[in-house]
């Protein structure tokens, strides 16, 4: 029997099966699926959900508060100032409801579609530049994290030589080990940075989203600062989440070499190996948080207004009652679209069109053209995060 509560969260993975979240997860998913957890060293006790029936139920329920400016809402840390209006994650209607609108033309299939080719370019280009060094070369700095991070610029207008910027920033603000205080300068410097780049948008329109954006802004419903926090937004969520799933992925897939063929059957075939992979891998490690407005009855818990809730998507991803024999990777699983890992509800990640067409460019792409790769070490050894984006530093590689 599990006793609560829990030790603080993320737990750790097991050192001998990284890519498999905690077993203590499982074990609380059978014996106690809402159970009190202790985060902040005990100073706060939100609840855990680990089915994915529970998840659904609280994730799709706005009886749950997505508000981290609310007393009793489990954040990463303490002391973390409230988000702006921009950060589409923490916030409710109205405000989330304007934000959201504001770009949801923008990440719609056909215009998503329509990037594709020169996705498909870059993978390319990114994947020669690599294959010219001397292996071993690290996958995470030569593909992994380039691809999404230009594509996010490109997509943005924004200048793509600042991305160690960008991404010094991103890892700030996922890094668990950084301050409410490091965070909060990490937001403030890229906020100031595209503020100024939408202002010069407004000056100067291109083709972008930056320019798109500026045209939104009526002082009113949408300011410049909020045009600036959602570019943000866009910004460091694109690239981080997408570089990790790429970098992980390809670790899934070289210890499961006989399913990488079902990449190349055709793209219904490759869809599907892309949802089992997010299903398998799910990055997102320190859960979607919420805090309830009202006394709601989850799984035959009651959780009370002012509670926080805490979702691990990896968890709830290896439900076996949803998935069965969810730790065995089936590229071919019939039901991997069910996957909870960009959410679920008015939340869902709005980029997820553009995170499924990236891994279904890469990774054919990588498999295809590079067919004897192999990690240059063992997997055990690799340089893990210890983040709320889970994934690794480095992935040395050879071909």
């Amino acid at each position: 029997m599990v006793t609560a509560p829990a030790p603080g969260l993320p737990l750790d993975r097991p050192k001998d099966a990284p890519l498999d979240p905690p077993p203590l997860y499982a074990l609380l998913r059978t014996e106690q699926p809402i159970t009190r957890v202790s985060i902040w060293d005990g100073q706060l006790t939100p609840w855990l959900v680990t089915r994915w029936a529970d998840a659904r139920a609280v994730l799709g329920d706005r009886a749950f508060s997505s508000e981290d400016s609310l007393s009793g809402f489990p954040n990463l840390r303490p002391g973390m100032a409230p988000s702006p209006p921009g950060a589409l994650q923490a916030h409710d209607a109205p405000v989330h409801t304007t934000m959201r609108r504001a770009l949801t033309r923008e990440f719609i299939v056909k215009r998503i579609d329509a990037l594709r080719p020169s996705i498909q370019d870059t993978a390319d280009r990114l994947i020669d530049g690599m294959t010219a060094l001397d292996a071993p070369a690290d996958l995470v700095e030569h593909l992994a994290l380039p691809l999404p991070t230009e594509v996010a610029c490109d997509l943005l207008g924004v200048p793509y030589e600042d991305h160690a910027f960008f991404q010094d920033k991103a890892n700030t603000l996922v890094d668990i080990a950084h301050t409410a205080d490091q965070v909060a300068e990490a937001e403030r410097s890229i906020s100031a940075y595209l503020l100024d780049l939408l202002l010069e948008r407004r000056r100067r329109p291109r083709g972008d989203l930056m320019s798109r954006l500026a045209r939104k802004v009526d002082g009113e419903s949408i300011t410049d600062d909020d045009a600036a926090e959602l570019a943000a937004f866009l910004l460091l969520a694109g690239h981080e989440t997408t570089a990790n799933m790429i970098a992980l992925s390809t670790i899934t897939l070289l210890r499961h070499p006989d399913q990488i063929p079902r990449l190349f059957i055709g793209p219904e075939q490759t869809a599907l190996a892309v949802e089992e992979l997010l299903r398998f891998v799910t990055v997102i490690q320190a859960g979607l948080r919420r805090r309830a407005l009202e006394d709601v009855t989850i799984g035959g818990v009651t959780i009370r207004a002012g509670e926080g809730v805490i979702v691990p998507l990896n968890v709830a991803n290896r439900d076996p009652e949803t998935f069965p024999d969810p730790d065995r990777l089936d590229l071919a699983r019939p039901n991997a679209r069910r996957h909870v890992n960009f959410g679920y509800g008015v939340h869902q990640c709005l980029g997820q069109s553009l995170a499924r067409a990236e891994l279904q460019i890469a990774l054919p792409a990588l498999f295809r053209r590079l067919p004897d790769l192999r990690i240059t070490v063992p997997i055990e050894e690799l340089p893990y995060k210890q983040a709320s984006i889970y994934g690794v530093h480095r992935l040395p590689v050879a071909w």
